[in-house]
């Protein structure tokens, strides 16, 4: 049986190819991406944080589906002591990020140009202190639910990863995929939502740079949500 039978091990993602990319971008892609890749290990396998790195990093931060790597970059930039994974399989949207990397110069990113699950799972306990599943494809019909990321399969995952404190910051414009994932985090009992008021989930912090993906729906008249969860501390 392959693991694309198992409902919980299917593809989440939808084409991992858009236009061609041009000449540059694919010079980026042949020069920068092999210097930034993260393989996830063989089955069973595991990843030691401190080795991903050239310097020792205070902590390590995981984005889940990138996409143009706006965020992802703005954050290396301003977090230089904090290592960075990302993963994103649209081979496009690696290539964006590459692009904000040769012009930013960061290097505490490590990328994932495929699923982010294997990886999640080689991972050890707590070892993660942020996490981010911003606008993610919203899979809007009942029978492609399973893809879509914050659910009740991938949840367990992150919430394993993260450490204690830690904090979980998703985002959506979709409205039907904003009370999926609401209601899923919030009745997850390893996660506390952090709002308190209604702006804490209608404006952005500081330190949450917009996307292209939050501009094209604000210049859609959609209206993005910004969730913020934290990890409950693990019984003693």
């Amino acid at each position: 049986m392959s693991d694309d039978s198992i409902p919980h091990r299917k593809v989440l993602y939808g084409r991992r190819h858009g236009r061609p990319l041009r000449k540059h971008r694919q010079e980026v892609m042949d020069t920068l991406l092999p210097k930034m890749k993260l393989t996830a290990p063989a089955e069973d396998g595991r990843l030691d944080p401190a080795s991903l790195f050239d310097a020792p990093k205070r902590d390590l931060w995981f984005e889940v589906g990138f996409g143009g790597g706006e965020h992802l970059a703005w954050q290396a930039s301003r977090n230089p002591d904090i290592g960075f994974i990302g993963c994103e399989p649209f081979v496009n949207g690696v290539s964006s990020l590459l692009k904000h990397v040769e012009e930013g110069g960061q290097t505490n990113i490590r990328v994932v140009p495929d699923d982010a699950r294997p990886i999640l799972d080689a991972l050890p306990d707590a070892s993660v202190g942020r996490a981010f599943v911003l606008f993610p494809d919203p899979w809007p019909k009942a029978r492609h639910a399973f893809r879509r990321f914050i659910g009740p399969v991938n949840l367990p995952r992150l919430a394993r990863v993260l450490k204690d404190g830690a904090e979980l910051r998703i985002a959506s414009d979709d409205p039907q995929l904003q009370r999926w994932m609401l209601e899923h985090t919030w009745r997850h009992p390893d996660f506390e939502w952090t709002a308190r008021v209604a702006e804490d989930w209608r404006v952005r912090p500081e330190d949450w740079p917009q996307t292209r993906y939050e501009m094209k729906a604000l210049e859609a008249g959609r209206v993005p949500m910004f969730l913020r969860f934290i990890r409950k501390s693990r019984p003693a």
